[in-house]
């Protein structure tokens, strides 16, 4: 299974790709503020690609749980000077985490050539086309609600049927605007209108999203399901927990894995990897 696309070759037969998280915001669960100044975010972002990042993921609105929406005119503001500053700079994709189309567009014309849509392309019916018209893959996300509500009593009859019809909607949507077949990628959406026996069956299971015969993006990174299981730990202290999330989640299927600690996880992408691989 490869992805090709503008200048760029992912060969997911051989290894698991890594995303590094940039967050150009004040609020994020994790990295809230750490990195809201332009230089500081850019300074982070050729440090990631150093450490082994093969994509960085740009986002300029936070989507924790509980969050509220900012403007469209804000997050551009947010994440275009970032973008059109790396673009000189760096040697991998960059990626915009963004469910409008607007943004998307700012975003693709400065410089990032991915789309990580946490909606799965269902909030702005203009973002596939955006998708499609730029050649760009996309990564269709599922979610149960929104981040306002989604982790208000979040319930399932069946948890993985159900976000593999969500997903199959998705791609739907993807092909009716143009988007090719094999310029998409599957997230099962971990902590996203989900509690934490939702996420472990999530990582648990993953396998059974290989039928999508898609590139698979597994995002645990330093998720509160994470500190619940270990006793209330911070996002500070989570990394042994992601870590072994990251390491069953590619042994059972993900391709890439979207996180905040892009050494150590890189680390642990090439053990699993070897492990699971044979070489």
């Amino acid at each position: 299974m490869k992805l090709s696309w503008k200048n760029f070759e992912f060969d997911f037969s051989q290894r698991t790709y890594v995303m590094g998280i940039l967050n150009i915001t004040p609020d994020s669960f994790s990295d809230g503020g750490l990195y809201f100044n332009a230089e500081r975010a850019v300074t982070q972002a050729l440090r990631m690609q150093e450490e082994g990042a093969d994509i960085i993921d740009i986002g300029g609105e936070s989507t924790r749980p509980g969050a509220e929406k900012i403007a469209v005119k804000e997050e551009i503001r947010r994440v275009v000077p970032v973008i059109n500053a790396l673009a000189k700079e760096v040697r991998v994709p960059i990626s915009v985490d963004t469910y409008k189309s607007a943004v998307a567009e700012a975003a693709i014309s400065a410089g990032a050539s991915i789309i990580n849509d946490i909606s799965g392309l269902r909030f702005d019916p203009k973002m596939a086309k955006v998708a499609a018209g730029h050649k760009v893959p996309v990564v269709i996300m599922h979610i149960k609600g929104a981040p306002k509500n989604m982790q208000q009593n979040p319930f399932y009859n069946a948890l993985i049927p159900e976000i593999i019809d969500y997903l199959y909607g998705c791609i739907e949507i993807a092909g009716e605007a143009g988007i090719p077949d094999n310029m998409i990628i599957i997230d099962p959406g971990i902590g996203f209108g989900k509690t934490v026996e939702h996420n472990l069956e999530i990582i648990r299971r993953l396998k059974e999203f290989e039928g999508f015969e898609k590139p698979i993006l597994l995002g645990p990174s330093r998720k509160a399901f994470i500190g619940k299981i270990l006793g209330g730990l911070p996002v500070t202290e989570r990394l042994e927990g992601t870590s072994a999330a990251a390491a069953i989640g590619i042994f059972n299927g993900a391709n890439i894995i979207r996180v905040h600690d892009v050494k150590e996880m890189v680390r642990v992408a090439r053990m699993a990897d070897a492990i699971k691989r044979g070489h």
